[in-house]
């Protein structure tokens, strides 16, 4: 489908108002748009229109979703260090780095910290645990969503089931450094270390940046109603 057809067809679908969920749970409200799009499903993410990556949002939902992960060369620290300084325990005796950063240190003393080039894992002692330069995540956003057809849906209950009311899509593009930078500083984007300890080597899924869906368009620089 290209951007045309889609805003033919949006504009049918905004007329509708109202409409019941096709789908019980949280991927209704993009299911259920796939199906008035007519478009394939696809158990990933919706379907690219343009290569636009297509998200629905619940009007009312904030809800985190992974915008990419990052490590390539991030590390200061040999990650296996990390977790056997730094690390917990698990219920299963496992022992990882698996927390969601803040500017606040956590209970193992590490914290995020933001400058005007970088954001990195610290910890109270002083080490430096993973660094990322702004520049770098700023191309890795660009490269993973280029651009964003977000869809705004209201929402209600009638006799317990959910219904949508797709009112709003929006062309989202661009990105800068400054504008990540804040929005880390705000905790619109958090950071999610994933790893642990797997005997002679750290096993590690990839460090999460995620970010609020009702804040998405707060990361772009360019953004239009279609």
């Amino acid at each position: 489908m290209d951007i045309d057809t889609f805003k033919l067809k949006f504009e049918e679908i905004k007329a509708k108002g109202f409409v019941r969920s096709l789908r019980n749970g949280p991927t209704g409200v993009g299911h259920t748009l796939e199906q008035l799009l007519e478009l394939n499903e696809n158990n990933i993410a919706l379907p690219d229109i343009d290569n636009i990556e297509l998200k629905a949002h619940r009007a009312n939902s904030n809800s985190l979703i992974t915008l990419f992960t990052f490590n390539h060369k991030a590390w200061q620290m040999k990650p296996l260090d990390a977790i056997r300084k730094y690390g917990s325990f698990d219920k299963n005796g496992r022992q990882g780095l698996y927390y969601t950063m803040s500017q606040r240190p956590n209970s193992a003393g590490l914290f995020l910290h933001i400058d005007n080039t970088s954001i990195a894992v610290r910890h109270i002692d002083g080490n430096i645990i993973v660094c990322w330069s702004l520049k770098n995540l700023t191309e890795r956003f660009i490269q993973k969503i280029p651009a964003l057809l977000f869809v705004n849906a209201l929402t209600e209950e009638r006799d317990g089931k959910e219904y949508f009311h797709y009112n709003r899509a929006q062309i989202m593009r661009g990105t800068s450094p400054e504008l990540l930078a804040n929005q880390f500083m705000e905790e619109h984007i958090v950071v999610d270390l994933r790893l642990h300890d797997k005997g002679s080597m750290a096993r590690n899924h990839g460090t999460g940046f995620r970010a609020y869906e009702a804040n998405l368009p707060a990361l772009f620089s360019e953004i239009k109603d279609i």
